[in-house]
């Protein structure tokens, strides 16, 4: 009996605040190797500074740091370069053991050398850092350093390792990114050609874009804001008002009941536990400024979006969650369209056009409150097609209501449907139910992917 090897797609949930660097590292890996990963960024699956600090979490990571993976088998991992590393493929990681030494060389490079002054030059100008001048030129220097010897090794190549992608080039774009994007201007990095080259080549890339978007390189240095870091920290309490007595044997009489007063505040401050001090993670998520809510025009709709997904999430999407849709349906607060992938020719494995699906809903998960998805890959390896219905708060595409949400969405074609019309009736049970004719299409269906 012969017995053949499959090699099943690892599966998993990585756990993170939304826009972590160190995040990407592990999401553009999978992106590569075909890794199935969830990502678990906002409530309710995850919340920042709650979740992680939570008994259950703790048991399995211990740090209560993100990013952390849970794969579906159980394994757990943290460590944002483990976890990249097992969610890469045997040509990320290096085919030989001389390339797989050099990989695990500018992995280690990054961290070392790299993020350290990175840090130190780019958290001040990002307001959660103080400004210290002596430590920001000479985290210049080191900068300057660091890409010299970059531009040196990339004068003859494409990539660090070999001639493809490694995670040697994910790892160092990703500790390189904010640099690039918030104070290498175009003068400082003049000098390093190759390494410029070399960023926006791998930046470019399918699989880095499925996760970075369009990565716009920084125009002007950003400076210091003494404003914006003086917002951010936390504000002292102001010290409470002395009364005035105007006997001078009043004064007297209260000497014993303030030093009472005192040793009990003493005695309290002692007991009271430390405040913790915010980790790199905390603080790059605290100096995110708090954005308007782009619905907040909208007048409140009778639908209840939340109970919609429970329904269609728990129960049969035929018989119970259908149903509850077109009767609470409210035609004035939601609209429904149609959206296509206006590129099929450029489709190739299935299992990339599905993570060109994930990583547009990735980069949407803020809309998520206020609208879904059924959007299906059709046909199979060279021969497919990317298309979906969703479901929008309001009667115009959401997408203009953000710059955030603007990424993807050009690169389909969008028809809002008349809800009352038979074609959206029949769009909405097949594409939400995943089967029927799809006669509009002309090709079997694949897979699906729902964003809720």
């Amino acid at each position: 009996m012969i017995i053949s090897a499959v090699n099943t797609p690892l599966s998993g949930t990585l756990y993170t605040y939304p826009e972590n660097w160190r995040a990407f590292k592990a999401q553009i890996a999978a992106q590569y190797s075909g890794a199935r990963l969830k990502i678990a960024s906002a409530s309710p699956a995850f919340t920042f500074g709650q979740t992680n600090r939570s008994p259950a979490f703790l048991s399995n990571f211990p740090l209560g740091k993100v990013p952390a993976y849970q794969g579906d088998d159980g394994f757990c991992l943290f460590e944002s370069n483990a976890i990249a590393h097992y969610l890469s493929n045997d040509a990320l990681r290096g085919s030989t053991p001389q390339a797989s030494a050099q990989v695990l060389q500018w992995v280690s490079f990054a961290d070392s050398e790299i993020i350290p002054p990175a840090s130190a030059w780019v958290f001040p100008t990002l307001g959660i850092m103080q400004f210290n001048k002596q430590a920001t030129e000479q985290a210049k220097e080191e900068v300057k350093r660091v890409l010299a010897i970059l531009n040196q090794h990339l004068n003859t190549r494409t990539f660090l390792v070999g001639e493809r992608v490694s995670l040697a080039d994910i790892t160092v774009v990703c500790s390189l990114l904010w640099l690039y994007k918030q104070v290498l201007e175009p003068a400082f990095r003049q000098p390093y050609p190759n390494v410029s080259r070399w960023f926006l080549t791998c930046v470019n890339q399918p699989q880095f874009k499925a996760i970075l978007g369009e990565v716009k390189l920084c125009e002007k240095m950003a400076q210091f804001d003494a404003k914006k870091f003086a917002e951010m920290q936390p504000k002292k309490e102001a010290p409470a008002k002395k009364e005035k007595s105007g006997k001078e044997g009043g004064k007297q009489q209260q000497q014993p009941q303030q030093q009472e007063k005192k040793e009990k505040k003493k005695e309290e401050k002692k007991a009271a536990p430390a405040e913790e001090e915010m980790d790199e993670c905390e603080a790059v998520l605290a100096s995110e400024p708090k954005a308007k809510d782009p619905f907040a025009h909208l007048p409140k709709s009778s639908f209840v979006m939340d109970e919609f997904k429970r329904k269609y999430s728990n129960e049969d999407t035929l018989a119970v969650a259908l149903p509850y849709f077109w009767d609470h349906f409210d035609r004035e607060g939601f609209s429904i369209w149609y959206a296509e992938y206006r590129f099929p020719e450029e489709l190739t494995m299935s299992f990339m056009s599905c993570n060109l699906i994930t990583g547009m809903f990735q980069r949407l998960d803020k809309l998520r409150k206020n609208a879904f998805a059924s959007v299906i890959l059709f046909g199979t390896n060279n021969d497919s097609c990317i298309s979906g219905i969703w479901v929008f708060r309001g009667q115009e595409l959401a997408f203009t209501l953000s710059e955030d949400w603007q990424i993807d969405y050009e690169s389909y074609t969008w028809r809002k449907l008349d809800v009352d019309s038979e074609e959206c009736k029949t769009m909405v049970k097949e594409y939400f139910a995943w089967e029927g004719e799809f006669k509009h299409v002309g090709k079997p269906f694949n897979q699906g992917k729902i964003f809720k």
